[in-house]
């Protein structure tokens, strides 16, 4: 069997199991967003590294809410240099002043994405999150998580710190597969088990505001005729990027 084979088949039973077992988590974590929506506050994202894959998957997205304000500072990305948003994402500190700058309070709920859950950024900010009245969604491996010691002065690691956790079944270290002649595991599974989450997540919350007879702002394609019409006034009403 090649490894094309073998990581879908090993991929497909992830994500099954990953649904099975998360639904209520993901259908929890859809209320507090719901809800932070409908009290005129906005849903935060948040991930670094990698996991800024499925924070970005949301943001300003065809088909997606336009109450989704992203955290997304470059430095934190792997656009530059991966081993520079490595080390700043154990720096201490940091999130508080991100915090300060993105202005979250009580009417909030952050997502944030982090695998390992270890790391002084993610989990500060969880914590600078909740100091400021805000609901807190973890995205994160348990698996990897529960088998490691944080980084964070605190000592606690993300899904301690959350309202609602969200397993993402990844084991530890993301990666599936063993292939031969090759003595590191491959076939990471991470960020499409997330993707999956935080669509369905969201999904979830604007289908849970349209049943209140309030309609979602939701994003259409840029690429469709009228679209850049209809998602110039999102942009103007939520973000104010043509002010």
């Amino acid at each position: 069997m090649n490894a094309v084979t073998k990581y879908y088949q090993h991929a497909t039973a992830l994500l099954a199991k990953t649904f099975e077992d998360e639904e209520q988590n993901i259908l929890d974590a859809a209320q507090l967003l719901t809800n932070s929506c409908l009290q005129g506050g906005r849903i935060y994202v948040f991930g670094s590294g990698h996991s800024h894959i499925m924070a970005e998957e949301v943001y300003g997205r065809a088909g997606g809410l336009a109450l989704i304000k992203a955290i997304l500072p470059q430095e934190l990305m792997v656009i530059d240099f991966p081993t520079k948003s490595t080390g700043i994402e154990r720096l201490s500190g940091y999130s508080q002043s991100l915090i300060e700058l993105y202005k979250l309070d009580e009417k909030d709920t952050i997502v944030i994405i982090s695998n390992s859950g270890r790391n002084a950024v993610p989990v500060e900010m969880a914590q600078a999150a909740r100091d400021k009245g805000a609901k807190v969604i973890a995205l994160t491996s348990l698996a990897h998580s529960k088998a490691t010691t944080s980084r964070a002065p605190s000592g606690k690691r993300l899904f301690e710190l959350a309202d609602v956790v969200i397993d993402n079944h990844a084991p530890k270290g993301d990666a599936i597969l063993e292939v031969e002649g090759c003595n590191t595991p491959t076939g990471p599974v991470s960020d499409f088990l997330g993707i999956f989450i935080m669509d369905a997540m969201m999904t979830q919350v604007i289908e849970d505001i349209a049943k209140t007879g309030v309609q979602p702002p939701v994003f259409v394609s840029s690429n469709v005729d009228g679209g850049d019409e209809t998602n110039r006034h999102l942009y103007d009403t939520y973000y104010g990027y043509w002010k």
